[in-house]
């Protein structure tokens, strides 16, 4: 059987190649590479991370307008589909890809960096982790926002728990005011990510 003809052997199949280039990379490197740390923490945290944030970008940048343009199109096929086969299935992988990108943000920051403390330091804004400490901060509120706000809306708008007409339009703004924050907040909070290893160690 191919792997490639489904998602989950296709995930399968790239984090193996991933450990699998990784182990090369440390013996290659002579043993130098802290495997450990990498692979869980930034390895783990850069593909979560891509995977909640490339959703966020297809929320906001075409899901949401796509759907609009749904609505506004009189006899057209309108977006039942997208709501009952696409949004849950992304809404799924949206929600938990943030947990496991928080979760292993931590982790390396408590261990990735040598130290224990730098956690403390970087939520602290300390000296040299002002940016780390910036963006970890942004990526809390948007993990918040995520929980609170998105999801617990999502399942009114979805019909996942029961709501009324009324619910469900409150819903949609509260859910799409949240998506749009986060959608705001994920630009400097990607400047800071990238910034802390390149040239913004502050």
């Amino acid at each position: 059987m191919n792997p490639l003809n489904s998602v989950k052997g296709a995930i399968t199949t790239g984090v193996v190649l991933a450990v699998g280039v990784s182990v090369l990379l440390t013996v290659l490197g002579g043993g130098g590479v802290d495997l450990h740390h990498a692979l869980l923490g930034r390895w783990l945290h850069i593909l979560a991370g891509v995977m909640w944030i490339g959703l966020l970008y297809y929320f906001n940048v075409v899901q949401t307008p796509g759907l609009a343009a749904a609505a506004a199109d009189q006899g057209g096929p309108g977006g039942a589909g997208i709501t009952k086969y696409i949004a849950p299935r992304a809404l799924f992988w949206f929600r938990w890809s943030a947990v496991v990108t928080w979760v292993t943000g931590a982790y390396y920051l408590l261990f990735g960096y040598g130290s224990t403390m730098t956690i403390h330091k970087a939520f602290g804004l300390q000296e040299g982790f002002r940016t780390i400490g910036v963006g970890a901060w942004l990526g809390t509120i948007m993990l918040f926002n995520v929980w609170v706000f998105i999801w617990p809306n999502q399942k009114k708008i979805l019909g996942i728990v029961t709501a009324s007409d009324a619910e469900k339009a409150a819903a949609r703004k509260t859910a799409g005011l949240a998506s749009r924050v986060n959608f705001v907040l994920s630009v400097p909070m990607l400047l800071c990510m990238g910034g802390q290893a390149h040239g913004l160690p502050f």
